[in-house]
């Protein structure tokens, strides 16, 4: 009689390739450029399992993973943009496991706790947040007082909208047209009432600010000054097609109301005089700020990115920080040579620092502080204000300062790389 003795076998453990995937899908969904997560899904492998001979194609939404011994190829996508608190976390874990101090096998559990948490009071958390940011353009920009106090409602309701909206995937597609045009025809419908006159488009792109896609365009010119050019290029027309959308959604409100914008307002940071706005009514709500209010703006900017998008106490109090930081460097730069030439130094600097803090502490990716500080920049706001005037010069203003903030990131990043080298 023969006897067969049955061996326990192991659960076998996750693929790696699999593995390196979730990583990824991870790192797109914490806000980083496929630059940035195809470099760090090197690192990781070179650490984990210098053994195998694998390929990493990232795109915006899709990382794919090559084992070109095998041919074989196994994909992850994006599942959903995570809070600013949770991409801190995963920055921390992908540097982790390159160092080696975090093992591959555990990191798919790594994984699941930091997209298991929950968010509290998201609506609330956007609509304070959206009024924050709202207000704190309008301050920077010098709009008039009663601008200023319109931008802090209508943010409110904007963020309200923009949190509801975003659980129908259909309804959050077309907010970025509803929205302006809500804020045009609601601002242009107050300039009809208390005959204001004329209206500083900051005044009307302030209160949906929080829909710009600042953050996007960022990582487009990242990617485009990284040879990721099918990436770059593609998020890139993206954020230029929503913030047509948007360009489209004031020219409708302001057709609707009769509001009449001022186009010689469209001005960058470091270089806005502030104009007066008087009508016949109302006239101490038509005047502007004074200039060194413009600083209060900044911080008002900064904490309501960091409510808007969960950024945490720490990190709320970073982003103060570099934002302030940002707008001194522009600022000084501005008064050595132009605003277009001060928002390319300021881009290349605040990137090395970003990259410099992201390096002493993992808690802090490059993403969290160097994408809201680009808001003082081109991308995202300042960038809208152009595309709406109708003014030849902002525009032409507007492209020299994308080509300035291309230039100083590639050498911001030459110079971070070069410091960053072991």
């Amino acid at each position: 009689m023969q006897t067969s003795l049955a061996r326990a076998v192991p659960a076998p453990g996750p693929v790696p390739e699999s593995t390196y995937g979730r990583i990824g899908a991870l790192l797109l969904d914490a806000g980083m450029s496929v630059s940035d997560v195809r470099d760090g899904l090197e690192a990781a492998c070179a650490t984990a399992t210098p053994e195998l001979d694998l390929t990493f194609s990232v795109l915006p939404q899709t990382v794919m993973v090559s084992d070109d011994r095998t041919g074989e190829t196994r994909m992850a996508s994006a599942e959903g943009a995570l809070t600013f608190r949770q991409s801190a976390q995963a920055s921390r874990l992908s540097r982790g496991i390159a160092r080696g101090s975090v093992g591959l096998a555990e990191v798919p559990e790594r994984i699941d706790a930091i997209r298991a948490q929950v968010r509290r009071h998201p609506v609330a958390a956007t609509t304070v947040g959206s009024a924050l940011i709202a207000t704190g353009l309008a301050t920077l920009f010098r709009c008039p007082w009663w601008a200023e106090g319109a931008a802090l409602v209508l943010g409110a309701l904007i963020g309200a909208a923009v949190a509801v909206s975003e659980r129908r995937r259909p309804a959050a597609s077309v907010m970025p047209f509803v929205t302006a045009f809500l804020a045009a025809s609601a601002v242009g419908t107050l300039a009809d009432l208390f005959d204001i006159g004329t209206v500083p488009l900051a005044a009307v792109c302030a209160p949906f600010a929080v829909l710009v896609p600042g953050a996007l365009i960022t990582n487009a010119l990242l990617e485009l000054t990284s040879t990721d050019i099918v990436a770059g290029a593609a998020r890139l027309m993206y954020g230029a097609i929503a913030l047509a959308f948007m360009a489209a959604g004031i020219a409708a409100g302001a057709s609707l109301t009769g509001l009449h914008l001022d186009p010689t307002s469209a001005g960058l940071v470091g270089d806005i005089p502030g104009s007066e706005h008087h009508g016949s009514a109302w006239s101490a709500w038509s005047s502007v700020p004074p200039e060194w209010l413009s600083v209060l703006g900044v911080v008002l900017l900064a904490l309501g990115v960091s409510v808007a998008f969960g950024a945490g106490r720490r990190l709320a109090g970073l982003g103060v920080v570099v934002m302030l930081g940002t707008y001194a460097v522009v600022t000084l730069a501005s008064v050595l040579t132009t605003s277009v030439v001060a928002s390319g130094i300021a881009a290349g600097l605040l990137l090395v620092v970003a990259r410099a803090v992201e390096r002493l502490r993992d808690a802090v990716p490059a993403t969290v502080t160097f994408q809201p500080a680009f808001l003082l920049l081109v991308p995202g706001t300042v960038g809208l204000v152009a595309i709406s005037s109708t003014s030849t010069a902002a525009l032409a203003t507007a492209g020299a300062t994308f080509a300035s903030v291309c230039i100083g990131t590639q050498l911001g990043a030459l110079v971070a790389s070069a410091m960053m080298a072991p």
